[in-house]
């Protein structure tokens, strides 16, 4: 079975954090590609090792990523 899971990868002081908003899973690495790897292996080994009510308990099925434009006076 394939999954489609959303990346928010951010730079946190000399690295990137990895976030996966649908599962609250979370990894980092030292550039944003070894994040971006770390974090599709951290999804993987908690598919493999969480239980099916785990996993459906933690799932969110929308999660919409848009940027949002602020006016502070």
């Amino acid at each position: 079975m394939n999954y489609q899971f959303t990346a928010v990868i951010e730079r946190e002081g000399n690295g990137y954090v990895a976030l996966c908003p649908e599962l609250d899973v979370a990894s980092q690495g030292d550039t944003v590609d070894q994040a971006r790897s770390n974090l599709r292996e951290a999804i993987e080994l908690f598919l493999e090792c969480a239980a099916p009510e785990e996993i459906h308990g933690r799932l969110h099925n929308e999660v919409y990523v848009t940027r949002l434009e602020i006016a502070v006076a």
